[in-house]
């Protein structure tokens, strides 16, 4: 079946991602520290990339069990970065650990970090309209005010426009274009 889909990505890997993933409201802990982890890894790379890396990141990352991933020393922090299949960069893999960390306290404070991530948006995606890719904005005041909560809860690699597009993958907003099919599918007008 032809259906028109968001224009930014032209190949079976993008297409999974889109159809089935981004936008989509997501309510599951492991998948929540998945992806916060994995756009913090894509800062300065291609989406694709990490797609492409994804497996590879979860065999590493022990499934991204945080429990585990917040108890890495020093040996596993070595063992990642030798590790061809993921991006090797020191400051992202302690940032992984760091919000692994920070991840599980707010789960303790606040019974889970679904709980929290979406008290955001009053438990309710926000519903956008855009026609063009040029409209999607790379963060917005949200984001910016998401960002500055988790930073003061110790997390890094958690920027605006990181975080924004967590809020896109998560389903906390859909950014889907009007003329997209998933667009109606997650609630679009």
């Amino acid at each position: 079946m032809n259906r028109t889909r968001c224009p930014w990505g032209e190949d079976r890997l993008y297409h999974d991602y889109h159809d089935k993933e981004w936008g989509t409201p997501l309510h599951d802990e492991r998948m929540h520290f998945e992806l916060l982890v994995l756009e913090g890894f894509q800062a300065g790379l291609s989406w694709r990339t990490i797609l492409k890396k994804r497996e590879a990141f979860r065999q590493a990352f022990d499934n991204f069990d945080v429990k585990k991933v917040a108890r890495y020393g020093e040996a596993k922090i070595a063992e990642l970065l030798q590790n061809k299949g993921i991006i090797r960069n020191r400051l992202k893999v302690n940032a992984a650990i760091k919000n692994a960390r920070a991840f599980m306290a707010i789960q303790d404070e606040f019974g889970s970090f679904d709980q929290y991530i979406w008290s955001f948006v009053d438990h309710t995606p926000i519903q956008n309209n855009f026609s063009e890719l040029n409209q999607i904005p790379a963060e917005t005041g949200l984001s910016r005010h998401i960002s500055q909560a988790l930073k003061k809860r110790g997390m890094s690699f958690v920027g605006p426009t990181i975080i924004y597009a967590h809020m896109q993958s998560i389903g906390l907003v859909n950014d889907h274009l009007v003329s997209c099919f998933r667009h109606k599918e997650l609630g679009g007008g």
